[in-house]
């Protein structure tokens, strides 16, 4: 299994949260592996870059050179169309950069792990866990 780390737990890494801490640390030495989709990989790095937290971006980039490749192709943007049209029809949209980091989930069969399950939750399909 590959978890895939939304931006929110990745703060909470960052912040040495002892609860999202303990269950990284976990997963990590069962040999589980974690990604950080691209969009995540965006908003983090945008907001430690703006905010010049270098001791922060440090942390990041450790954490990111421990994962696999953060590309999309192009079966993940087909997904998101989908799942944006989806939304519309059902009248339940959510932010574009939360559609990009689940068809990303999706169709490279990981979960995602956030602490903002009120959206995800919107998404068939989508495996979720919150650590928080």
């Amino acid at each position: 299994m590959t978890y895939a780390l939304d931006s929110n737990i990745i703060s909470y890494i960052i912040r040495k949260n002892n609860e999202v801490m303990n269950r990284f640390k976990e997963i990590v030495d069962n040999g589980f592996e974690y990604n950080i989709p691209p969009m995540v990989y965006y908003e983090v790095k945008r907001w430690l870059t703006a905010k010049n937290a270098t001791a922060q971006l440090a942390l990041f980039d450790n954490l990111c050179r421990s994962t696999n490749n953060i590309v999309m192709d192009n079966r993940s943007w087909n997904k998101a169309v989908e799942i944006y049209a989806m939304l519309v029809k059902s009248g339940n949209i959510i932010g574009d950069g939360d559609i990009l980091i689940a068809s990303y989930c999706i169709v490279n069969d990981y979960t995602l792990v956030t602490n903002n399950t009120k959206d995800f939750e919107r998404i068939p399909d989508l495996e979720i866990e919150n650590w928080v």
